[in-house]
């Protein structure tokens, strides 16, 4: 008697569950599993090497919560994703000693180069180095007054590539919607960030030579933009077409090449030229390499289901690109410094 009692009480229980609570609870009981590469759409079929922990087609709230599980693509959004809060921490410091436009506005530092003395902002703060010797007993201005919004420009081009790349890796696995307005998106970001890097490169060398400033400038953001209009291509996110893709890009990075030699004949006296092409070199290498291994998928090639979770190909990729991101910021500080001591 009292157990059908309970029972009736129960049954009461449920049937004054509305249909809303019952689908809460429906959300939270329903596990959405992870599931092997010959289980995924074809949209999701990117590395075959990569052999377990995908997400395949979670509804956005899951898709979106997975940031903080673990799975195939976690490092790979947290790489850039970490990377992108570096930048914006670099970029408010930057904000903090200087401001955005044109130099000219008090700071604390004065510097000497050589045998000659000049002030401006104490760049080298943020650049933790000391080729140039700095005293912050004084309160002098910049002696030049310089554009600053290249430098705003790469590290915006950077913060954008670094989220869009978090962001795709994490929410690609929705939908095929999704999935290609993502790569799209990762794409356009991946061009930004190569584009928008030889604005420090080329303005502030060539400042005074508004000709050979402008014909780099306008011809690299054009390559940009037509990448960005091909990346449309439906192909072009293919498995088929990643070494095109690794190419594309490489090449388009490695026409940077090009200004840095100008700069050398040009300023090769100029420890600041020196120095900004050390940086260079090192930005070159950090991307070269993560091109490679990002090309070849190395090292989960050689061990499959070995390196799914941590350590495959598209993870260190992420790496080498924040820290290529990372020295040409050092670079462009160089730049910046250099034109506001000296003008033209």
């Amino acid at each position: 008697m009292c157990f059908e009692r309970t029972s009736s009480m129960a049954s009461s229980a449920q049937f004054l569950i509305s249909p809303v609570d019952k689908e809460r609870r429906r959300e939270k009981e329903e596990k959405y599993d992870l599931v092997d590469y010959d289980s995924l759409p074809e949209f999701l079929k990117h590395n075959e090497f990569i052999v377990n922990y995908y997400r395949s087609e979670w509804p956005l709230k899951q898709t979106v919560l997975s940031v903080f599980s673990i799975h195939n693509e976690t490092l790979n959004i947290w790489t850039h994703l970490i990377g992108f809060l570096v930048f914006l921490a670099l970029t408010g410091y930057a904000l903090s000693i200087f401001q955005f436009g044109v130099g000219g506005e008090p700071f604390v530092g004065s510097t000497t180069v050589g045998n000659s003395s000049s002030t401006f902002v104490p760049l080298q703060s943020l650049l933790g180095i000391g080729y140039r010797s700095v005293n912050f007993d004084v309160i002098p201005t910049a002696l030049h007054p310089v554009s600053r919004w290249p430098f705003y420009l790469y590290l915006l081009g950077a913060m954008f590539c670094l989220l869009m790349s978090g962001a795709c890796h994490l929410l690609s696995c929705h939908s095929a919607k999704t999935s290609y307005v993502m790569l799209r998106l990762d794409f356009a970001g991946i061009s930004g960030l190569i584009v928008s890097s030889f604005y420090p490169l080329v303005y502030y060398p060539f400042a005074c030579n508004p000709f050979i400033r402008d014909l780099y400038l306008s011809s690299i953001t054009i390559f940009g933009a037509a990448v960005v209009i091909v990346s449309l291509l439906p192909v072009f996110d293919s498995p088929q077409f990643r070494p095109v893709r690794a190419v594309l890009f490489a090449c388009m990075a490695a026409s940077g090449i090009v200004p840095i030699a100008h700069k050398l004949m040009a300023f090769g006296h100029r420890p600041e030229a020196v120095l900004t092409t050390v940086y260079e070199a090192a930005m070159l290498a950090f991307y070269g390499l993560g091109v490679v291994v990002y090309a070849l998928r190395v090292p989960e090639r050689w061990m499959p289901g070995r390196f799914d979770v941590a350590g495959h190909s598209h993870q260190l990729f992420h790496v080498l690109v924040v820290a290529g991101a990372y020295t040409h910021y050092l670079a462009s500080l160089v730049y910046l410094g250099w034109r506001e001591a000296e003008g033209c």
